[in-house]
């Protein structure tokens, strides 16, 4: 029986990737361009996948940070918040430069302690802390962001034991988020301020915290108004220390130009996926500067035609702010080794380059996303004439373990051995959903720092002095 022509030639499935090229950061251009070698030396020597942290770019970036409050007329207290990437160095730098750090955990308390920074730098966030952080936090004169009633209960009782004052905000929810899991409701945050004042000798109320999802400065801005008006009720009912807000993170990182941004959400659609996978939810990749967004935050009308940062200085309300990706911003990135290419260009119109790791050291897939900005390809092979459309799967057994399931249009063919760079990674990236599976060891982390007058890069492993 004769088989039809049309069966016997499959037609070819066309695929135009579309680029989102990530901005770099100087320091990290110069190393990717003049070494190469050496990145590739530690890849190989350390394992795939390998993170590369920067900390004089997280340094860079605290300070980009303090001349925005400034700008605004305004100061604010930076702690960085330990939760969006656990390497040493970034602690180490924020205790030199004078700022603080956030903590959630006893052991990001200890590490925080132990990086030196002093306990009254240190925030002391997340829900219904259990008694041990409480106490190590008191000993050590840490600020305390209470989350409910029961809990400013505990930790006046651990201050009595320890014969101390506990530094303490209360978290409240805010008019937008009325139904969050995290803070008081407007009854509870009026008995807590009442008991914060009967229990004056163990707990000294210094201000008011929230939390909100999204990256909405206009909304952090009516919080954080909401909040000075918390501290001047606290005054007025004998908790004369009531001056700081905390506005939390959420302050954005701009990874790509906002055009390409815009141009790539205008076309997206499930087929530049692999297995047509259709996500509905990004990172606003091509956002505002955290810096940008802290000026317009504290420039946000409050009323009367007076901005959130004019109000609070006629009231003498200073800000806390919890940073972790904005002071991460182009602070790390991460290397993959190539294990194999499927190419199925034929039948399905890309490649699968499965590389050495997995997507649990890209933790986007954690949000129900794909971290978007392109990969670069390291390789020896030439430019070629057409693009190389491919995704990028881990090692792993799981159908869904897809470092990128978006497909890339490489500028040659990906091959074994190749090396994959993805950009930006540190900011939550690097190790929020990192995981042994298959015994696989955790990727290492090695600290870069550019040598002086043109001499290489120095570098250690991530926790070793």
């Amino acid at each position: 029986m004769l088989i039809p022509r049309q069966v016997l030639e499959r037609p070819t499935v066309t695929v135009r990737p579309f680029a989102l090229t990530a901005l770099r950061h100087p320091l990290v251009s110069l190393l990717l361009a003049d070494h190469r070698a050496l990145l590739a030396d530690l890849l190989d020597g350390l394992g795939s996948p390998l993170h590369v942290v920067l900390p004089e770019v997280f340094e860079e970036n605290v300070g980009r940070l303090r001349r925005a409050f400034a700008d605004a007329g305004t100061d604010a207290d930076i702690l960085f918040a330990k939760k969006a990437n656990k390497a040493d160095c970034y602690v180490s730098s924020a205790a030199a430069l004078g700022a603080g750090v956030d903590v959630a955990s006893t052991p990001e308390l200890v590490k925080a302690l132990a990086g030196g920074v002093p306990g009254n730098r240190i925030g002391v966030s997340g829900p219904e802390k259990d008694d041990t952080l409480h106490a190590l936090a008191v000993q050590h004169g840490c600020l305390v962001a209470v989350d409910s009633v029961s809990e400013l209960r505990r930790l006046a009782a651990t201050a009595r034991l320890a014969r101390r004052q506990a530094a303490v905000l209360l978290r409240s929810r805010t008019a937008g988020q009325p139904g969050s899991r995290f803070g008081m409701s407007a009854a509870e945050r009026g008995t807590a301020v009442g008991l914060c004042a009967e229990l004056a000798d163990h707990i000294s109320l210094r201000g008011f915290s929230f939390h909100l999802n999204g990256y909405s400065g206009a909304e952090r801005a009516r919080a954080a108004n909401e909040m000075i008006e918390h501290c001047l009720d606290a005054r007025l009912r004998g908790s004369a220390n009531a001056e700081l807000v905390d506005i939390g993170g959420g302050l954005p990182v701009r990874y790509v130009e906002p055009r390409l941004w815009n141009e790539f959400l205008a076309q997206n659609e499930p087929s530049h996926y692999h297995a047509s996978k259709d996500f509905t939810d990004f990172y606003p990749y091509g956002g505002q500067s955290a810096d940008q967004a802290v000026r317009a935050i504290m420039a946000h009308p409050v009323g009367g035609g007076e901005s959130l940062a004019a109000k609070a200085g006629r009231h003498g309300i200073r800000f806390v702010v919890e940073p972790g990706r904005a002071l991460l911003d182009q602070a790390g990135f991460t290397l993959f080794r190539v294990q194999q290419v499927d190419d199925r260009r034929e039948s399905d119109g890309y490649a699968i380059v499965t590389v050495t790791g997995s997507s649990f050291s890209l933790s986007e897939q954690w949000f129900n996303s794909d971290y978007l900005p392109d990969p670069l390809l390291m390789s020896a092979q030439p430019v070629a004439d057409e693009l190389f459309p491919a995704c990028v799967a881990g090692s792993t057994c799981l159908e869904s373990d897809m470092v990128t399931w978006r497909k890339i249009g490489f500028p040659r063919p990906v091959g074994r051995g190749d090396h994959l760079v993805y950009l930006n990674t540190a900011g939550y990236q690097m190790d929020s959903n990192e995981s042994p599976f298959h015994d696989a060891p955790l990727p290492s982390k090695i600290v870069v720092r550019l040598g002086d007058d043109g001499a290489a890069p120095r570098w250690r492993l991530d926790g070793i002095r």
